[in-house]
């Protein structure tokens, strides 16, 4: 063992001594939008910070490219990699030539690059749901990733997220959600035109969530016997809200009671909330 770094006896484990592996590109200070557009990938790429993040994306089904690992993390990353174990690069190396490579400090131990699936038709996602959330251009990566964290906890089937809303591969949006994001089925949907056909077609209530003069009280649209079979929930963005075409689509406008004169919640906070409420 060398500054940290155990001897590479395995073929696929490669003891970095310098950057100018092209391999390591996947993390040389990339962006999201850089890594969503990755050349050589066939739908772009995210990264997956930590083990658990790492395991929860191979049990999804998501095929890794690499690992980028401290000295220490090498077998917390093969375990991780499960079926993968024996053919993924696993790199490793010193936190100082890892950090000088990312940009930030490896935390966690361990970050893998791994190839975007591909996203299923909204219509296809929601064939089998009784309890979906629809996203509408929520931008901060941080709000996506609790909310996604809210649905894997309480127990929505699936997430639609509009076209200007944050991507949920986003490295932040991940590791917030706690890997949540690669669990829960989701995808991207069209604007409103057509979305609230295809929910309306598949026999989904929408109720957006927003303060309106007509909008009916959370409790009273969560109550014994009033929630729909089939349920969307519509969160809009953080300070504008919905947008008037969302709430023109929805059946319900529901609102959130408050106290001492605050008028609403951070949308993550909302959305835990309001899922508890309807999943009651």
């Amino acid at each position: 063992m060398a500054n940290g770094v155990p001897d590479a006896a395995d073929d696929n484990v490669i003891r970095v001594t310098t950057l100018d592996d092209p391999r390591l590109r996947d993390y040389s200070h990339q962006t999201d939008v850089a890594l969503r557009k990755a050349q050589g990938s066939e739908h772009g790429l995210y990264l997956a910070e930590s083990a658990l993040v790492l395991e929860r994306a191979v049990r999804a089904g998501h095929v890794p490219r690499s690992v980028l690992a401290l000295g220490a993390s090498v077998d917390d990353a093969r375990l991780a990699l499960g079926p993968w174990a024996d053919s993924v690069p696993i790199f490793v190396g010193a936190g100082e030539l890892l950090a000088e490579l990312t940009g930030y400090i490896l935390h966690r131990g361990i970050i893998a690059s791994m190839n975007r699936p591909v996203l299923v038709s909204p219509v296809e996602l929601l064939r089998d749901a009784r309890l979906v959330v629809v996203l509408e251009n929520v931008a901060d990566p941080t709000n996506v990733g609790a909310i996604f964290r809210s649905v894997g906890a309480i127990g929505a089937d699936a997430v639609l997220v509009t076209p200007r809303c944050s991507d949920p591969f986003y490295r932040r949006a991940i590791r917030v959600s706690m890997g949540t994001v690669l669990q829960v089925p989701w995808t991207r949907s069209a604007d409103w035109s057509i979305l609230a056909p295809q929910l309306h077609g598949e026999g989904f209530h929408i109720a957006a969530l927003a303060l309106a003069d007509d909008a009916v009280s959370l409790r009273s649209f969560a109550s014994e016997g009033r929630r729909p079979d089939r349920l969307a929930l519509v969160l809009g963005a953080e300070g504008d809200g919905l947008t008037p075409e969302a709430l023109a689509a929805a059946d319900t406008v529901v609102s959130i009671p408050m106290a001492h004169g605050i008028d609403s919640l951070n949308v993550a906070a909302a959305s835990a909330v309001a899922l508890w409420a309807v999943s009651a």
